[in-house]
């Protein structure tokens, strides 16, 4: 049990599949094993998530028991499993965002639209082009501007009167064939749309190392390794490039699960240490005003941003 979870974050759910356990036995073992300091666990709405603490890791009878329990795990399969439960953390969103079912949604201007129909004009004001458009002379650096997981393309609103070019990706095709019904009727001719994962080659080849702006605006809370994640996508960001997170603070609401929500938000002191792990510096997170937050089913959840940017070199 230590093993596994000093390898991952995991829940007691998890660890129970992993151990083929019941999860009753495992939380009376968690329990010891917390009250020993050797895990800590966190609460995510109804499920708790344990780990092993650095500090404790570093003892050496903790280490070498660690090492004795990772033997055994690899010997008995357990280990090279954990992948498999971290995909099946990322199958909701999958099965989510491939349905092709039309849905009510809410638009920023407060009315609702049904899914996978443009509309140009309804979702933002017809002119707030111009305006952006106006407003990019203020961007110093706006050659490239990657959107991550565009979704219906909603953002390419935002980003293709400010950025020579765009690059929006995402990993489901009847995603993206809302994304490319926007960009057709909005007459973007800047915005190059990619299928594939992040850590795809495809991608590395159309967008490289080289963003000016990396945008992931409501997908982190979707991520099965949010740390991880938030690397693939600083990995994009250019010397000086920013990467822009918008997500929602921690909160109680059990039925975003339903909307394929991974994680119920996070804390603004776990993004920052995202964002270190990931290299980046010059971090500010910031809460988004509830008014600001459109009409949808997640209006009334708090939403924040994070804002960091990729360090140009090494620091004397």
């Amino acid at each position: 049990m230590l093993a596994l979870a000093a390898d991952e974050e995991l829940s007691i759910g998890e660890l129970a599949e992993l151990l083929d356990e019941s999860q009753p036995n495992v939380s009376r073992h968690v329990a010891a094993l917390r009250q020993a300091g050797l895990l800590l666990d966190r609460r995510e709405g109804t499920r708790t998530l344990v780990h092993v603490p650095r500090q404790a890791a570093r003892d050496p009878v903790v280490a070498d028991g660690l090492g004795s329990g990772r033997l055994l795990c690899e010997r008995e399969g357990r280990l090279a499993r954990v992948a498999d439960v971290i995909r099946a953390r990322d199958a909701a969103a999958r099965e989510f965002f491939a349905r092709t079912s039309r849905m009510k949604v809410g638009t920023s201007d407060g009315t609702s639209a049904e899914r996978g129909v443009v509309k140009p004009g309804g979702a933002v004001p017809a002119e707030i082009g111009a305006y952006l458009a106006a407003l990019a002379l203020l961007v110093p650096q706006r050659a490239l501007a990657v959107d991550a997981g565009t979704g219906e393309g909603r953002l390419l609103d935002m980003l293709a009167p400010v950025y020579e070019r765009v690059v929006a990706i995402d990993r489901s095709a009847a995603q993206l064939a809302r994304a490319r019904e926007r960009i057709t009727a909005r007459g973007y001719t800047n915005v190059t749309l990619v299928q594939a994962e992040l850590d795809s080659d495809e991608l590395r080849k159309v967008a490289g190392a080289k963003a000016d702006a990396v945008f992931a605006v409501r997908l982190l809370h979707h991520a099965p390794q949010p740390a991880k994640y938030v690397a693939q996508l600083a990995s994009l960001c250019g010397p000086g490039g920013a990467l822009v997170v918008v997500d929602y603070a921690h909160h109680e609401d059990e039925s975003m699960r339903e909307q394929a929500d991974a994680w119920l938000g996070f804390e603004p002191s776990a993004l920052r240490r995202f964002a270190r792990a990931a290299g980046l510096e010059d971090l500010r997170v910031a809460r988004i005003p509830a008014a600001l937050c459109g009409d949808g089913p997640d209006k009334h959840l708090p939403w924040q941003v994070m804002v960091g940017k990729k360090i140009q070199g090494k620091r004397k």
